[in-house]
């Protein structure tokens, strides 16, 4: 047993006290379902405005879901990190995507709460390499939510190098309790297992675009009229398992060799970027975004998710 075993952690969420910093978009969901859940709910964020964002942003996430607002009310808000850090079993870091940035607030988090497992929500980022300056890593693991945090279910729990196995253990377990399908990523890796996919198939759908295979409103069409359909009730290994394993491998054995493989940005990626077409914030980039239609997209997704939730839990 490590040392961490020794801590006295809660193993209900009822029970639990939980530190979320970072109250931005992912921040502010992660609160808002461990309130749901019955947590005891302390969000920092050192941007005033932001934080006091929070109650509202989840009470509005809970009235998407159908449930109680009142636990929009038991979320405490703390601006000063020494004043938020008290007593928290479990910190979810919700900060920007700067690895500097998260080694110096996790060297802060190991000092002030010497007893508390501290789970960082990158995205990409070696669960060690986030660790590198805490004082005990062993209790430092990755917590990766995808966004939104309240609506999908997923969160990949990554197990670092110096990551104890009963911290690991003990969070797969909280967050099945709070009501989502944690899953444990054995081998701290950049990226973990859900983005490493996802961006295979981006980096040969832009490799299509790029190449003048097709635009790129038909790499959409395609994937959303296609496999993109099965996805929900069958994965890429069962569909390999079901088509046969001889015909998948002649199929690789065939197909791999003319994929793309590189190992940076795309070129297109690039030029768009320094053209200053970053996407729809700046109303282009593979596609032209007018000004409404960002905020539809996003109606649309949540739709779509929110619809996806009520099916699987009806």
């Amino acid at each position: 047993m490590s040392q961490s075993g020794i801590y006295d952690r809660p193993d209900t969420v009822a029970d639990l006290h939980i530190l979320v910093i970072g109250a931005g978009l992912m921040g502010h969901s992660i609160a808002g379902v461990f309130a749901a859940a019955g947590a005891t709910v302390t969000v920092h964020d050192a941007n005033t405005a932001v934080l006091e964002q929070v109650p509202d942003r989840v009470r509005r996430q809970l009235v998407s879901l159908g449930r109680d607002q009142a636990a929009a009310e038991r979320i405490r808000l703390a601006a000063i990190l020494e004043d938020a850090a008290t007593d928290a079993h479990l910190v979810i870091e919700a900060v920007p995507e700067i690895l500097e940035l998260k080694q110096k607030l996790f060297a802060e988090l190991s000092v002030l709460l010497p007893h508390a497992v501290l789970a960082t929500n990158t995205s990409v980022f070696k669960i060690g390499d986030v660790a590198r300056d805490a004082v005990d890593p062993q209790r430092v693991v990755g917590a990766h939510w995808w966004n939104p945090p309240h609506l999908v279910p997923l969160v990949e729990v990554i197990q670092g190098e110096s990551t104890a196995t009963d911290t690991v253990d003990w969070l797969l377990s909280i967050l099945a309790g709070a009501g989502k399908v944690p899953v444990h990523v054995r081998k701290d890796i950049p990226g973990f297992i859900g983005n490493r996919i996802q961006h295979a198939m981006w980096r040969e759908a832009l490799s299509l675009v790029e190449s003048g295979v097709c635009d790129a409103e038909t790499v959409d069409l395609v994937v959303r009229n296609s496999f993109g359909l099965r996805m929900p009730a069958m994965g890429p290994i069962e569909n390999a398992d079901y088509v046969g394993l001889d015909l998948a491998a002649a199929v690789h054995n065939y197909l791999f060799p003319s994929l793309n493989n590189d190992d940076h940005a795309s070129p297109l990626l690039t030029k768009l970027i320094d053209e200053g077409h970053l996407g729809a914030k700046t109303g282009s980039g593979l596609l032209t975004w007018d000004a409404n239609a960002r905020a539809e997209a996003a109606q649309r997704l949540e739709q779509h998710l929110l619809d996806a939730t009520r099916n699987t839990t009806d």
